[in-house]
């Protein structure tokens, strides 16, 4: 009896031990936002919208974007996603304003969320792969003590 309570032990110790499918989440790496290199542009009457990424490579991807409205650049930003000790950020230097890094909080299904909840607007940053190859990019927060989110919807362009 005493053997048979031994086994039982060890059966359930290496039940319990054992991952289950879906248990361990795979790592995420930069290459798994490859889908994001290339050019993406938005055009709405007399405003234009664009991001332009590169390919990771050497633990980061660089992107640069700008909005140009009636022909005047109105806005521009520099941008990095990149790998620092086994995590993904997202750095983001908006035309006058201060550098801000968030950090990769979740992937799934091709959108890549990163946070960082210390920063006044926005703490949520999001990069989305949807359905149709196109990319919504997407800024969450506070703004005035309300909760604000701002699309920006892109289509895969030639790069020039």
């Amino acid at each position: 009896m005493q053997e048979l309570s031994k086994f039982v032990l060890v059966l359930i110790a290496v039940a319990l031990l054992t991952p289950t499918p879906g248990s361990a989440q795979q790592k995420v790496t930069l290459d798994d936002l490859a889908w994001l290199a290339g050019c993406w542009q938005d055009e709405r009457g007399t405003r234009f919208r664009e991001e332009n990424w590169t390919k990771p490579k050497g633990g980061t991807m660089l992107g640069v974007g700008r909005q140009v409205r009636d022909g005047k650049t109105t806005e521009f930003e520099f941008m990095r996603i990149h790998e620092d000790k086994g995590e993904i950020y997202f750095t983001a230097k908006p035309s006058g304003q201060t550098e801000t890094t968030f950090k990769l909080v979740s992937f799934a299904d091709g959108k890549a969320t990163f946070e960082n909840p210390q920063h006044d607007f926005p703490t949520r940053v999001i990069y989305g792969k949807q359905p149709d190859g196109s990319l919504l990019a997407r800024i969450e927060g506070l703004m005035n003590g309300q909760k604000r989110g701002i699309d920006f919807p892109f289509k895969r362009a030639k790069c020039e």
